[in-house]
């Protein structure tokens, strides 16, 4: 049966769209990469008991924790309570610790479920922050909190940080100290300004080289503490550039939610493994991908995950801290929620034209799980605008 529907072009006209798709099969099993892949997950919010969406979203804990069910039993490890959550966007710290005591909970329960848990400094205001100590304090806090409930560290740029540290120095004094104190090891966090503006200026400069040498310098000076680094500006030659003077035994994460596919493959010698939100979005599709790498048919990985690639580029294109909505956009059209709205009311971020355009990348891309939902659910959205 053929789908079809109308959907509008950015001119103001509207055409009739013809879903063209194949949904990518599950597996009957969790596969096995040869890449670490974390999926950032997205939180789900209660639209029937959000009474202060802006303040304090509330959150359907049940579908978030099946969406967590949903990540694992396609193979992947989840960074949990990350940006992909909307934290420090609708998420506050008390939230995310409900989420991460929930998460590693559940993750008990589950063969081979693994987490990691974004640890940071939200619950210190950066307008709030005095001084490097301050920062530090407020470190030692939310990672105490993953630690003692039994989990492992990622430990998230700090806006605080960014806006008191003075000098590459102070940088290496937070990052030092706290990776000294950590029980296991750590997988740090850059996420570039376009993530969030108040990060500019991270690791001591806005310009790329003192910054990639700062950090370099933190991670030699801590390597023994130092999982990896996830890397997230939207650059595969910075990237390519960090991941190539990494010493021994420290791995390089893409957080690249535009060049993925090529940094995964890698150049012959080297790769980076995946701490992407993008893979919420598209799990199916990239967990196909991974298990064909890892049993060595790099054709059908670049011809399952290369489609998905414009469409996490129109996700994140600018203003890049938005494309949680299109990630959400994306969960409610395939059945992992039952409403399409998102803690803080974010959903209005994007318009019906960046939404219109996800739809049409999503089912050339193979995305849509379920083709007759998601035009169902497409066409009362586009009711919405009064599109029909």
């Amino acid at each position: 049966m053929s789908l079809c529907l109308n959907l509008p072009n950015p001119d103001g006209s509207t055409e009739e769209y013809r879903l063209a798709g194949t949904p990518i099969g599950r597996p009957s099993t969790p596969p096995q990469f040869n890449r670490i892949a974390y999926a950032a997950a997205h939180v789900v919010s209660d639209p029937k008991n959000d009474m202060d969406p802006w303040g304090l979203p509330a959150i359907d804990w049940d579908a978030t924790i099946a969406f967590r069910r949903h990540l694992w039993s396609l193979g992947f490890k989840i960074a949990e309570a990350m940006d992909t959550s909307q934290r420090g966007m609708g998420l506050n710290w008390a939230g995310a610790q409900e989420l991460i005591r929930r998460s590693l909970d559940e993750s008990r329960n589950i063969a081979g479920a693994d987490l990691a848990c974004g640890a940071g400094t939200d619950h210190l205001a950066a307008s709030d922050a005095r001084s490097i100590d301050d920062v530090i304090r407020a470190y030692e806090t939310q990672i105490e909190f993953v630690e003692k409930n039994g989990g492992r560290a990622i430990m998230m740029a700090s806006r605080a940080l960014a806006r008191v540290a003075s000098s590459a120095d102070d940088y290496a004094k937070v990052y030092g100290r706290i990776l000294s104190q950590a029980k296991d090891k750590v997988v740090l966090h850059w996420l570039g300004e376009m993530f969030d503006p108040n990060l500019a200026g991270y690791w001591g400069s806005s310009e790329f080289e003192p910054a990639l040498a700062s950090v370099l310098r933190i991670i030699n000076e801590n390597k023994d503490k130092v999982e990896g680094i996830k890397i997230s500006l939207l650059d595969n030659a910075k990237e390519v550039q960090l991941r190539n003077q990494l010493p021994e035994g420290v791995l390089c994460f893409t957080g690249d939610d535009f060049n993925y596919a090529e940094l995964i493959e890698g150049d012959g010698e080297r790769y980076s493994h995946a701490l992407l939100g993008i893979f919420d979005a598209v799990a199916p599709s990239a967990s196909k991908a991974l298990a064909s790498l890892a049993a060595g048919d790099a054709a059908t990985f670049r011809s399952v995950i290369e489609p998905t690639v414009p469409l996490s580029r129109k996700i994140f294109e600018a203003p890049t801290q938005y494309y949680k909505a299109g990630v959400v956009f994306l969960a409610w059209l395939n059945g992992h929620q039952s409403h399409f709205s998102l803690p803080a009311g974010l959903q209005s971020a994007r318009g019906v034209n960046h939404y219109a355009e996800i739809f049409r990348l999503a089912d050339k891309a193979n995305v849509l799980d379920k083709p007759e939902l998601a035009t169902a659910r497409m066409k009362h959205f586009m009711g919405v605008f009064g599109i029909g």
